[in-house]
């Protein structure tokens, strides 16, 4: 089975990824609004994990409309989300048999219902795998200390290839909220390697 993996180049994502491995055909799908070039990150990120990856572009008008629900809210939650959802949708578009991502059962965002997943696979024809769906935030990071090399940090501080960073851009250049009215402070990750 080929599968489209949603990446970031951080642990979950990369966990999911290493999951998957043994059993499907991965590309890693590093996405990008166009805001930044720090999809790159990501696909440093991917290769230095031993996987093939792609990038693949997102509609910027989805970037600027997320940031601007952001700024009205005061919290990222529903921009993030309302994202996810995009590059779900740009994912499950491609060639792949299936598409994934790293989707854990504690997050509180992204987050992946069971009506949506159903509703990608239908309409595109493509399996929605979740191969972090039923694990918790301990077993989680567990898992990582064992399979990979993982450097942490604020996420400020911490250049991967996420959606924050391009809407950290977004909410600076075009709402007079400053970043940091928005986003709460949080630690990142970013794989540098697998064990």
């Amino acid at each position: 089975m080929e599968v489209g993996v949603l990446y970031s180049g951080g642990k979950d994502s990369t966990l999911a990824a290493c999951l998957l491995d043994p059993v499907c055909d991965l590309t890693l799908l590093c996405c990008t609004f166009g805001v930044t070039d720090d999809y790159r990150h990501a696909m440093a990120a991917g290769e230095a994990a031993g996987f093939p990856v792609r990038r693949v572009e997102l509609d910027p008008e989805v970037a600027r409309g997320a940031a601007t629900e952001m700024a009205g809210d005061g919290f990222p939650r529903n921009g993030i989300q309302t994202i996810h959802e995009h590059a779900l949708e740009q994912a499950a578009s491609l060639d792949y048999d299936g598409i994934a991502d790293g989707t854990r059962r504690d997050d509180r965002v992204p987050t992946v219902p069971r009506s949506l997943a159903q509703s990608i696979e239908d309409r595109y024809d493509v399996s929605h795998l979740a191969p972090l769906a039923g694990i918790g935030r301990g077993a989680i990071d567990e898992l990582a200390r064992e399979l990979l090399v993982v450097e942490t940090g604020p996420s400020e501080q911490i250049e991967k290839g996420d959606y924050e960073a391009e809407l950290r851009v977004l909410l600076e250049a075009d709402h007079s909220e400053t970043v940091s009215d928005v986003f709460p402070k949080h630690t990142q990750s970013r794989v540098t390697g697998r064990r």
